[in-house]
C-alpha cells in the first residue's frame, strides 16, 4: 500500500513531464525550443566598451585590426590541433621552452591569475599581447568557456596551415610590444 505523499510526488512528476499546455509529454524538440526562448541574447560589445573593462596591466594592447586577425589565427590554431588553453598550459608549455605566440586576456578578474605571464613569456623569449576580452578570445578558441590566456605553438615538424598568418601577426605582436616598451 503506497502512502498518499508517494502518490502525490509520482503525479508531480506526470505533470513535469507533460508540457504546460498539455499536449502530451515533452519531446527533446519542445525542451529545447523552450530553451532558446528562455535563454537571453548576448550584446554583442564595441571594442571602446571592452577596453573600458581591461585591467591595469593589460600592455600591449591589440588594436581592433590586430585583435580580429588574433582571434582568427586562434581558430585556426585550435581546429588544428595547436593550440594550449588557460594559464596552466599555456605556463607548462612555455617552461618547456614552446615556442609560438601567446595571447593574454586582458578582462580577468582577479588580475593575479594571469600577471606573471607576461614576465615569464619575456623571460623565455615568446611574444604576448592582451585582447579585451576573454569571452572572445574563449569563442575564438572554438569553446563555450571564456579562456583567460592561449598559446599558439606548432610544433617543428608539423606543417601548420595558418603558419604565413602566425608568422605575420607573431611580427606585428613584435613591433606592438616594442612600442608599449619605448612609450
Amino acid at each position: 500500500a503506497r502512502g498518499e505523499g508517494e502518490l502525490g510526488q509520482e503525479a508531480t512528476m506526470a505533470k513535469k513531464r507533460k508540457g504546460d499546455d498539455g499536449e502530451g509529454p515533452k519531446t527533446a524538440k519542445r525542451v529545447k525550443e523552450e530553451e532558446e526562448e528562455e535563454e537571453p541574447q548576448l550584446e554583442v560589445k564595441s571594442y571602446a566598451e571592452r577596453v573600458k573593462a581591461l585591467s591595469a596591466i593589460a600592455t600591449p594592447l591589440a588594436d581592433e585590426k590586430l585583435m580580429k586577425k588574433l582571434h582568427k589565427l586562434v581558430g585556426k590554431a585550435s581546429s588544428a590541433k595547436v593550440l594550449r588553453r588557460g594559464v596552466k598550459e599555456v605556463v607548462k608549455a612555455v617552461r618547456k621552452n614552446a615556442k609560438g605566440l601567446c595571447v593574454i586576456a586582458g578582462d580577468v578578474a582577479p588580475v593575479e591569475v594571469i600577471c606573471h605571464l607576461p614576465v615569464f613569456c619575456e623571460e623565455k623569449g615568446v611574444p604576448y599581447i592582451y585582447v579585451p576580452s576573454k569571452q572572445d578570445l574563449g569563442y575564438a578558441a572554438l569553446t563555450k568557456r571564456p579562456t583567460s590566456c592561449v598559446l599558439v605553438s606548432p610544433k617543428a615538424g608539423d606543417a601548420f596551415d595558418a603558419q604565413d598568418l602566425l608568422d605575420k601577426t607573431t611580427a606585428k605582436v613584435r613591433k606592438a610590444c616594442a612600442n608599449s616598451m619605448t612609450s
